[in-house]
């Protein structure tokens, strides 16, 4: 809309990807923050709440009343403010709009199973999950692989030339991709605010390499990949940063609403999206560290257990780990804030040490 302003009366303020970046942070932020506490005592009044699993440290029980979905709230204020201030004739923008609307859906449907079925387990099985995700992320990796000008090269941080030209083979790495960020935010989204912060510090980086990757002066001065039209994908992050901070407010510890499946497997696919179309998907093993350490931990307590019997962490994901064994869950939480933002910080270096 504000795009399509400038087009027709030609304000000018409107065609800067930084200006529409600002004005959907804080339209998405506005929105959030209006609709999370109506959420909330709607979710309460249906008794949509987050089930808990009976394994789950003790300290968790109490939470069974929580309402959960707030996800779904995340997903449209960013969305408003997305078809409000983007241009949606940009294929890399139309594209992100179709990962986080896919992915949210999945998560839609994993959450109200849980919802009616009262019970963890009565959710989407995880072949059917992952079956749904990886079908979904495929078709959104063919199209960027056949509609866009993305090239198939694949780079590696902290070295400035393509390492391999992936050609077909691109579109199953880009939905592994999609896939594997969008699981790994979804198993960290376990403890109040764990996901949200680290998601954000995610897309803020990942945004200044988008802009950067798109914009033709600074692109060229950093020696990074020169992509036309990825800019345009900034402003669906800010507004997307913009829900977040809105839901924040509710969700820090003790948090009154979850996100859910809802919102953490759209996040967690478009940080990988943004991770493709910037050619930094070997770099946000380190941006996104924190969600990196949680999934590890699974695939090594899983692992150990199938193949030795025994257990390496008291309980997987390792947010847990901390908890039994006697951290309170706000120092972890903050401590895990932390970590991430080194990670990105150093992250961020890969732009000048290349």
């Amino acid at each position: 809309m504000l795009y399509w302003l400038y087009e027709v009366s030609h304000i000018n303020i409107f065609q800067y990807i930084t200006v529409r970046s600002g004005i959907a942070f804080f339209i998405s932020l506005v929105i959030s923050m209006y609709l999370m506490p109506k959420f909330i005592k709607w979710a309460k009044a249906k008794n949509a709440n987050q089930p808990i699993y009976s394994l789950a440290p003790q300290s968790h029980q109490a939470k069974e009343k929580t309402p959960t979905m707030g996800g779904l709230v995340i997903v449209f204020s960013a969305l408003v403010a997305i078809i409000t201030c983007v241009n949606l004739t940009n294929i890399f923008a139309l594209i992100g709009f179709g990962v986080i609307t896919l992915f949210g859906l999945i998560g839609v449907r994993d959450d109200i199973s849980k919802i009616i079925g009262k019970d963890n387990n009565s959710g989407l099985s995880a072949k059917t999950k992952i079956f749904m995700q990886f079908s979904s992320a495929l078709v959104i990796a063919y199209f960027l692989y056949s509609s866009t000008i993305l090239n198939t090269e694949l780079f590696v941080p902290f070295y400035k030339h393509p390492v391999l030209d992936m050609g077909w083979f691109s579109v199953v790495f880009w939905a592994l991709v999609m896939v594997s960020s969008s699981n790994a935010v979804n198993l960290t989204d376990g403890l109040d605010g764990l996901a949200t912060v680290p998601s954000i510090l995610s897309m803020l980086t990942l945004g200044i390499f988008v802009y950067i990757s798109g914009h033709a002066i600074l692109s060229g001065y950093l020696l990074l990949p020169k992509i036309s039209g990825i800019g345009e994908v900034v402003i669906i992050a800010a507004a997307l940063i913009g829900s977040l901070v809105g839901f924040l407010w509710y969700n820090c510890y003790p948090a009154e609403v979850f996100m859910g499946d809802s919102g953490s497997l759209s996040l967690g696919a478009f940080i990988g999206y943004m991770a493709i179309i910037s050619k930094n998907e070997f770099l946000l093993i380190l941006i996104g560290f924190v969600f990196v350490l949680e999934t590890v931990s699974v695939i090594l307590q899983v692992g150990s257990f199938k193949t030795r019997k025994k257990r390496i962490f008291l309980m997987a994901p390792i947010h847990h780990h901390f908890e039994i064994k006697g951290w309170a869950e706000n120092k972890i939480i903050v401590r895990f804030w932390i970590m991430a933002l080194i990670s990105n910080i150093i992250a961020l270096t890969a732009l000048k040490i290349r």
